[in-house]
């Protein structure tokens, strides 16, 4: 397919054009017109761009691109190399970010709650991208920690006791610590997301709402690859996710 395609069928299916963001959603460098091996990755490091350039691809879709609100213009140092590196092998980089959290399919926290087996039952907060929903079945919050560890491949830092009984669960993918008072309001036994703030420690504990932890880059793993699947069914693509351990 054509990377305009690639692009105009991504706006339409994310809606990108519903979000106010950080950065630009879309194609943020342009490379080769034509797109027959699309890799994504959470991340457009050096390491995800290396990778994907050496399994020929010509397009990278991440999660985390370039050009975030507030940072340096210029294009120098690491960023200089990685845009350098694109433009070099005419390879396009795409990057979704609150529209990526927000698919009720393919997005960060539909993934999220459907690889934890969590039941949607609403959305809260800003644009609505933090999503409410309850286990099938309850369990402790030590028994629900074991869980993420298996299914994320990584100890979460937890806020709250063991033995208290988790059904009710908030959730945001990446580093929406903010919205924990949120999840608190709207009756949660247990709030998931990826980063963890000094007051959040106080919240929990005098709240009695369990605060989980279970990283920015774990939580985000599973949308990029969802909408990479997505688009090599749709289009005949071929389709790798490239990760890079992160234990943030």
């Amino acid at each position: 397919m054509l990377l305009n395609e690639l692009r105009d069928y991504n706006a339409s299916l994310l809606q990108t054009n519903l979000f106010k963001d950080y950065c630009p959603n879309g194609v943020q460098v342009e490379g080769r017109a034509e797109v027959r091996r699309i890799a994504t990755g959470v991340t457009a490091s050096q390491h995800v761009l290396d990778a994907a350039i050496a399994w020929g691809a010509d397009a990278i879709l991440v999660h985390h691109g370039y050009f975030w609100r507030n940072e340096e213009a210029t294009i120098v140092g690491i960023k200089k190399n990685r845009i350098a590196q694109l433009l070099r092998n005419d390879v396009s980089l795409l990057a979704y970010h609150l529209p990526l959290d927000a698919h009720a399919e393919l997005g960060n926290n539909a993934q999220l709650g459907k690889l934890l087996g969590l039941v949607e039952q609403g959305r809260f907060g800003e644009q609505n991208i933090a999503w409410l929903g309850s286990l099938a079945q309850p369990r402790t919050l030590t028994q629900f920690t074991q869980q993420i560890t298996h299914d994320l491949q990584r100890a979460p830092q937890v806020i709250g006791e063991g033995n208290k009984n988790i059904r009710k669960v908030a959730w945001c993918s990446g580093g929406a610590q903010g919205y924990f008072e949120a999840a608190i309001a709207q009756g949660a036994d247990a709030y998931i997301t990826g980063e963890i703030s000094e007051q959040n420690f106080h919240l929990a504990n005098e709240t009695g709402v369990a605060f989980i932890a279970a990283g920015h880059h774990a939580t985000e793993r599973f949308g990029i690859q969802a909408l990479g699947e997505h688009l090599a069914k749709q289009f005949g693509l071929e389709h790798r996710f490239f990760d890079q351990n992160n234990p943030v």
